[in-house]
């Protein structure tokens, strides 16, 4: 192999460039793991929108859900069918004044 690189390329070229040739091996080491980092980060972002996309669909189904339980004619539905002593209000409610002394 020193046969093979002292006739293309003379040792002291080698020698006086050892530095530049460490800077850019650095370098590519560097840059090797900023990429496998970002690719990490890029993986993780791409799970959390889908996550939060779910959990938006999740949300959506549960707040109309409520909002059908909560409706009068459902929850009479309710009260009728568990049986309860309940009776819905034929008038509507009215304010107490207290006047205070």
């Amino acid at each position: 192999m020193k046969e093979l690189l002292s006739g293309i390329v003379p040792e002291k070229i080698i020698l006086r460039n050892l530095v530049y040739i460490l800077l850019v091996t650095l370098l590519a080491v560097i840059y090797i793991g900023n990429r496998f980092q970002a690719e990490k980060i890029t993986r993780e972002t791409t799970k959390l929108l889908r996550e939060v996309k779910d959990l938006r669909a999740e949300s959506l189904s549960t707040s109309v859900d409520l909002m059908d339980v909560s409706r009068q004619s459902e929850v009479f539905r309710m009260v009728r069918e568990n049986g309860l002593s309940l009776e819905e209000l034929k008038t509507p409610p009215y304010k107490l004044l207290v006047n205070k002394k």
